[in-house]
């Protein structure tokens, strides 16, 4: 009985603090690509070609990269940087044209799927584990390329620091090719508010419960879906995905502000036509 009382006083306490809105872009102490199970999960996930939660589903991911090869914007013999590779979906295709990539990513699990299939596949990629920030390239590069919103994670200062890093890592005239999701995404999909069991499942391999919560920072364009994850043992952890939303007049500022010009604009990387109200502006920058 002391067992269950017990059990049931940190669910409570859990569920009353998760209400509580975090700090902007609060780090947390657990990061969930680091842990075993979990990344076997992220990477599952990547590889799931129907499911878009982690990488984009596969005939998306082939339409840009035909789109962005048969437009010319990556060309045989260019050298890219895939900056958030994962297991190198985007660097596999676009190796296979002819053009040389070189991929990072903070996920061990995936850079080293990466390699295996790059071995396997018989291409020469080069595949880096580790942080966007500890890169150190100078002129390298014909293009960088970070797709699926992932500079909307970061905070301003970050957000800042890593365009600066881009700019030094790209030859004259390169371009930085990207996206970023809008609040129209965010006004569509709503803030997520509710719990559920499971009896294993992508956080967990045994019985637990998820206890998810969403809070919006309108007045930064930033939200964040927040998890967390109560074992059946009573140990939890707690993780934040934080994503910081653009429209075509904040991303055009903080390019110029960082040594950019916008030279293409889409709303998707696949080529659809720019048109104000989308989820996502897809952005081809120009070193200046």
């Amino acid at each position: 009985m002391a067992k269950i009382e017990k059990h049931f006083q940190t669910l409570f306490e859990c569920m009353a603090d998760s209400v509580k809105r975090p700090n902007l872009f609060e780090k947390d102490e657990n990061l969930f690509w680091d842990d075993p199970y979990i990344s076997k999960s992220l990477l599952d996930a990547h590889l799931n070609p129907e499911f878009d939660g982690a990488s984009r589903k596969l005939a998306t991911i082939e339409k840009t990269v035909n789109y962005l090869t048969k437009n010319s914007f990556l060309k045989q013999g260019d050298t890219v940087l895939d900056l958030g590779c994962g297991p190198g979906l985007y660097s596999s295709r676009f190796c296979q044209f002819g053009i040389n990539m070189i991929g990072i990513d903070l996920s061990k699990r995936s850079i080293e799927y990466a390699q295996r299939k790059a071995e396997e596949q018989g291409l020469k990629i080069e595949y880096i584990q580790g942080s966007f920030f500890d890169i150190n390239y100078d002129g390298m590069f014909n293009r960088v390329l970070q797709v699926y919103g992932e500079i909307c994670t970061f905070p301003n200062e970050d957000r800042d620091r890593l365009l600066r890093i881009i700019h030094k890592a790209l030859k004259k005239d390169g371009l930085f090719i990207f996206d970023v999701s809008t609040r129209e995404l965010r006004k569509r999909e709503g803030l997520k508010n509710r719990w559920r069991f499971f009896d294993g499942g992508f956080w967990h391999s045994g019985k637990h419960i998820v206890l998810e919560q969403g809070f919006d920072y309108p007045e930064y364009d930033t939200w964040v879906d927040q998890y967390t994850i109560i074992r059946e043992n009573g140990e939890w952890k707690r993780y934040h995905m934080w994503f910081h939303d653009y429209s075509l007049q904040t991303i055009s500022e903080v390019l110029t502000n960082n040594g950019f010009k916008i030279a293409h604009i889409w709303n998707s990387l696949t080529g659809e036509e720019y048109k104000v109200g989308g989820d996502w502006i897809a952005v081809i920058a120009q070193k200046v």
